[in-house]
């Protein structure tokens, strides 16, 4: 009887360690499809902004807008023109993420005495990007509008709306 009631108990702990292994292989599915369910969601300023990630060339003309992730996770651009076979590069650019604001920043070597204007972007708005410095004197929004992979809508305003808009094609 002793060897019976040994042979029980044996059995029985192999039931316990059986379900207690499918118990902990049930937690760990879900701790990993947890995991990369949050590793793949894009953080916030990727999403809002990396449409503009690429080469953009301005309609009917020889003038580019280039964008690129750097090391430290902000986005770097600047924007260019080919003239009498040269590249003149004539903005440099940024947007990074301040706290709870997106930043885009230009620096036009020739205006604003060679100043960097910050303009922040308007997280009202959800079907565009809109960044606004109502204090600048012109422009005051820079807008980019997603139309599709390849192509992007930018409207550059002042004051009561006046301005320019293009479109910019994916190079």
């Amino acid at each position: 009887m002793n060897m019976e009631l040994l042979l029980n108990i044996y059995r029985n702990l192999n039931a316990i360690r059986q379900v207690n292994i499918q118990i902990v292989m049930k937690v760990l599915r879900i701790i990993i499809a947890i995991s990369i369910i949050l590793g793949c969601a894009p953080q916030e300023q990727k999403t809002e902004v990396s449409f503009l990630l690429g080469e953009w060339k301005h309609e009917n003309q020889e003038q580019f807008e280039i964008w690129e992730l750097s090391k430290d996770g902000h986005m770097a651009g600047h924007t260019y023109r080919i003239k009498e076979g040269q590249k003149q590069i004539w903005e440099t650019l940024s947007i990074t993420e301040e706290g709870d604001q997106t930043v885009y920043r230009a620096t036009v070597p020739d205006q604003n005495e060679g100043a960097t204007v910050p303009f922040y972007l308007n997280t009202d708005i959800k079907d565009h990007l809109s960044f606004e410095n109502e204090q600048h004197d012109f422009p005051k929004k820079i807008k980019y509008k997603h139309i599709s992979e390849y192509q992007i809508e930018v409207e550059v305003l002042g004051a009561e709306g006046q301005g320019f808009s293009y479109i910019q094609t994916k190079q």
